[in-house]
């Protein structure tokens, strides 16, 4: 028999933070079995491949809380409630970096994490970006801009320069669907 989806019995939301909300939801799997799993339910999010026009990638260095480390990353964001993938990187680029890109393209969606988190993340290509805002930083961001060739960051990723799934996930939805 094929995989099929679980009953759903109850949803206990058990604390709701800034950031996501935690529910325990108890399920009765197709053969019977019933268990309480824990989910994670998070607003979804987008990360920005922007290319300028002299094709360098527009990436971003900020610290990052869970890690505790300093990590190269791509411009990426919390879409705001109603807002499609492309209207939240136009905002997120603008936010993070001061750059505008004059064509944005949605290239993929992943869910970050399934087993536990509800979200999905969706990639936007930002096509001849260019440099034209100040930044606008969210509360807790403090990020430095860079430049840098792809066939660069193709090597940092390899070199673990560049550790983040969800940016690692974007380059590989460029790499499918635009090289």
């Amino acid at each position: 028999m094929p995989v099929q989806r679980w009953e759903t019995l109850r949803r206990l939301k058990v604390t709701t933070t800034p950031v996501f909300d935690i529910e325990v939801v108890e399920r009765r799997s197709p053969s019977g079995a019933e268990a309480k799993f824990f989910v994670a339910n998070m607003p979804d999010w987008v990360n920005v491949l922007a290319f300028t026009a002299d094709d360098e990638l527009v990436l971003i260095r900020q610290f990052r809380q869970g890690t505790d480390t300093i990590t190269l990353e791509i411009p990426g964001g919390v879409l705001d409630d109603g807002e499609s993938f492309v209207d939240a990187a136009r905002r997120e680029l603008r936010e993070e970096t001061g750059y505008e890109a004059g064509e944005l393209i949605e290239i993929g969606v992943v869910h970050p994490n399934p087993a536990l988190q509800s979200n999905r993340t969706g990639t936007v290509l930002a096509l001849n970006a260019r440099l034209v805002h100040d930044t606008e930083f969210d509360e807790h961001e403090e990020i430095d801009v860079e430049l840098a060739a792809l066939s660069d960051v193709e090597a940092m990723v390899r070199s673990g320069e560049i550790t983040h799934a969800l940016v690692v996930a974007a380059l590989y939805h460029h790499k499918i669907r635009v090289s």
